[in-house]
């Protein structure tokens, strides 16, 4: 899959989302080791504290599948910056797919490339633990 084709996925994706409160649409697409992908849409709800971005729904689609190895992630939005991954999205996309390629684009068909560890240079993970 080239990541054209990735961020395809990712924009189809994103118009699924159920975002009628921030109207900040966003989709994201997940590829495995394997080539397989898993997509997702950010879902929100009234109350904000419980809304899941669309890159924690590609990847715990993924997990729940029993998918532990991964290459890249594909996100879009609608916005004319490019938008990385919030914190909370970066730590569990380095905890469970480690420093893969992340691949930021927008319906203006702009794009970016960076490392996971770019984008979260000082993670916490599974080796901060040990005394």
């Amino acid at each position: 899959m080239t990541p054209a084709d990735l961020l395809e996925a990712a924009q189809q994706a994103r118009s699924y989302a159920l975002c009628s409160y921030s109207g900040f649409a966003v989709g994201a697409a997940l590829e495995t080791s394997t080539g397989q992908v898993y997509s997702g849409c950010n879902i929100e709800n009234a109350s904000y504290g419980l809304t899941v971005c669309a890159e924690r729904v590609a990847l715990w689609k993924a997990l729940s599948e029993g998918v532990r190895r991964f290459t890249r992630i594909a996100i879009v939005t609608g916005a004319n910056d490019l938008t990385p991954p919030c914190g909370a999205c970066r730590q569990l996309l380095w905890e469970y797919t480690g420093d893969i390629e992340v691949i930021l684009g927008n319906l203006q068909e702009q794009s970016v490339v960076y490392r996971l560890s770019t984008l979260f240079p000082h993670p916490f993970g599974a080796a901060s633990l040990q005394n």
